[in-house]
């Protein structure tokens, strides 16, 4: 563990009243600021695998292409046809793969042109590091380092329509005989209080638990990225300390 944040773990264990800290078990993370200069990081140029983080790019290039949001596309998710809105809603809050594969799937010139655009779009934001084969992140190769998801995050938070998302604690519709659809965010600090520019989870096994997220907090805006934690229950506490350190 890094001489800062052990000093930082241990100011935090003597003055809460919250019981124990986490162990952050993450392989690779930073926090930084609102313009991504990074203030504390740790193995931030490793490349690794970034899971649903994905669909933070899937989504931007979906928005950079102009296509209508109100649009109802054919292609039904949940026994319905949704608009593309409510599909990067599904994508962004519950990380449903799905939903992010029909926002693909119907991109101009269909997925290859998809996926291209999310790699022109890598190129143009100078993630150097980074690669996209798939647009949900189920596949071990999507990969980025700490530093590159800082500039995506960085990007992102220009997005209205993503910030929007990243504040959304659930996705709900009616339904047949009158029962809401409810799906909840994959980030369960949403809806508690913070203000979040950006906010992306992802977990598949090779990548283990992993967030993007950028917020307001007690010492202004932070930018944390956070990848390789344990599981999908240490992402969390673990992105939640590390965001408030510095």
């Amino acid at each position: 563990m890094n001489k800062i944040l052990a000093a930082c773990l241990a100011t935090f264990a003597l003055s809460s009243v919250a019981g124990p800290l986490p162990e952050v078990t993450a392989h690779s993370w930073a926090v930084a600021d609102s313009t991504g200069m990074v203030l504390e990081g740790v193995n931030t140029d490793d490349i690794r695998s970034i899971a649903s983080i994905t669909k933070l790019m899937t989504v931007m290039i979906v928005l950079d292409s102009g296509q209508s949001l109100t649009e109802v596309i054919p292609k039904k998710l949940y026994n319905k046809e949704l608009t593309r809105q409510t599909l990067i809603d599904l994508a962004m809050v519950k990380s449903d793969n799905n939903a992010a594969k029909i926002l693909c799937d119907y991109y101009p010139g269909g997925p290859r042109e998809c996926i291209s655009a999310m790699n022109l779009k890598a190129e143009a934001l100078v993630m150097t590091h980074t690669t996209f084969t798939d647009p949900t992140g189920l596949l071990n190769n999507n990969t980025s380092t700490a530093q590159d998801l800082l500039k995506l995050v960085v990007a992102a938070k220009n997005y209205p329509t993503i910030v929007e998302a990243s504040n959304k604690d659930v996705v709900k519709w009616l339904g047949k005989k009158n029962r809401w659809q409810e799906f909840r965010n994959t980030n369960p600090l949403v809806g508690k209080g913070s203000h979040f520019l950006v906010s992306k989870t992802g977990f598949i096994s090779k990548s283990g638990g992993c967030i993007v997220m950028m917020l307001e907090t007690i010492n202004g805006i932070r930018t944390v990225v956070l990848l390789g934690s344990k599981n999908t229950k240490t992402r969390i506490p673990e992105a939640k300390l590390i965001s408030t350190l510095l």
